[in-house]
């Protein structure tokens, strides 16, 4: 059972990550301290583009732990979350499942823009980060903290910066200037080092404040 298992997980593992593991470790002496902490653990990509997005909106403002009680909740009330199944619930069925209303604007708004295909989708991997952040900032409840977070954990983009993130700044003023308040100026500077690999290097300083990594 244990051998069929692994490379399933091997399957999810971005093929630059190891690349990036010794870039970020030759450039960086606090990467250089953290990445060997938690060298079995990588960024691995699940379900689909609906999903993904459906979950950061539904995560928005809350907890981790109220984000997944929320969801489970949600996800009971089709058998197969799609755009189409979405569109046919009832507001009210989906307010008891513990979303707000304006989150179920969002998530109907969501829905329409996957169902009409006003979304490239199809395109995505052919096209640059900022173009992909543009097209999904076009849409009701997605700020371009919620598309960065797509492009590291669905497209698993290598070089995303996602200054907007309260993990990442938290984490740098942590690791980098011993707790004092952090610019974004000087978050950019620091990451300075990391590209082409700074998702993979924000992947590890979130993992510096919280060892179990989150799913999108």
């Amino acid at each position: 059972m244990n051998t069929s298992a692994q490379p399933a997980v091997q399957l999810l593992r971005p093929d630059f990550w190891d690349d990036a593991c010794k870039h970020l470790m030759k450039k960086d002496r606090v990467l250089k301290r953290l990445i060997p902490q938690f060298k079995d653990a990588t960024l691995q990509t699940r379900g689909n583009a609906f999903v993904t997005l459906a979950r950061s909106i539904v995560g928005q403002q809350i907890s981790v732990k109220a984000a997944q009680t929320v969801w489970d909740r949600f996800a009971l009330l089709v058998p197969q979350i799609t755009p189409k199944r979405v569109l046919k619930l009832k507001v009210d069925d989906m307010r008891a499942a513990g979303l707000s209303a304006r989150k179920v604007e969002y998530l109907v708004d969501l829905a329409v823009h996957f169902d009409t295909h006003q979304l490239r989708v199809a395109q995505w991997a052919d096209l640059p980060d900022e173009d992909i952040i543009t097209e999904l900032t076009a849409v009701r409840g997605i700020g371009r903290w919620t598309a960065e977070m797509f492009l590291i954990f669905h497209l698993t983009r290598p070089n995303v910066l996602p200054l907007d993130d309260v993990g990442l700044i938290n984490g740098i003023s942590r690791n980098y200037f011993s707790g004092e308040a952090v610019s974004r100026s000087d978050a950019r500077e620091v990451a300075a080092a990391w590209a082409p690999y700074c998702s993979v290097a924000t992947w590890y300083i979130w993992r510096s404040l919280d060892p179990v990594p989150v799913d999108y």
